[in-house]
């Protein structure tokens, strides 16, 4: 049976709107342990409208040597979001990270409301824990074969 986003992506996501800090999106980063942090809209704060990655807070400002004081997180955020949606199986989700060369997608509702974001983090432990039980289960199976008489008959 197939693994569906909602099944294991994250509902609790830090959002920002585009007006906020590049120097207050780093601490909030921080502060959260987080990559990324979703930006709305600032009128209706459900709907997403970018993303602001710890990658574009290095490449797009200190690395520039640029005051992330004076810029925003509309200024350095990417506007090209690829949403999905909970419902997506968790293998058309890789996919889709892997032709975009993502580590995370945005999770919308039919209304494009936001409702979680998965990353690639996720995707992984999922994945392990799948594994994992696959292999209880294949030595579950070889144990009970070993402890059941063999039965032959002439």
């Amino acid at each position: 049976m197939a693994t569906k986003l909602k099944e294991f992506a994250t509902t609790l996501v830090a959002v920002v709107e585009r007006e906020t800090s590049a120097r207050m999106v780093a601490q909030l980063m921080r502060r959260h342990h987080i990559g990324a942090l979703v930006v709305v809209d600032g009128l209706d704060k459900s709907k997403p409208v970018g993303i602001v990655t710890d990658r574009d807070l290095v490449l797009e400002l200190m690395s520039e040597g640029l005051d992330p004081a004076v810029f925003t997180a509309g200024d350095i955020m990417s506007v090209d979001l690829v949403t999905v949606s909970p419902d997506m199986d968790a293998m058309d989700a890789v996919q889709l990270m892997r032709k975009y060369r993502l580590r995370r997608l945005v999770i919308v509702d039919t209304s494009g409301h936001l409702s979680g974001i998965v990353t690639i983090e996720d995707v992984l432990a999922m994945l392990t824990r799948e594994l994992a039980d696959l292999a209880v289960d294949l030595a579950s199976a070889r144990d009970r074969e070993t402890l059941e008489p063999v039965v032959t008959s002439i």
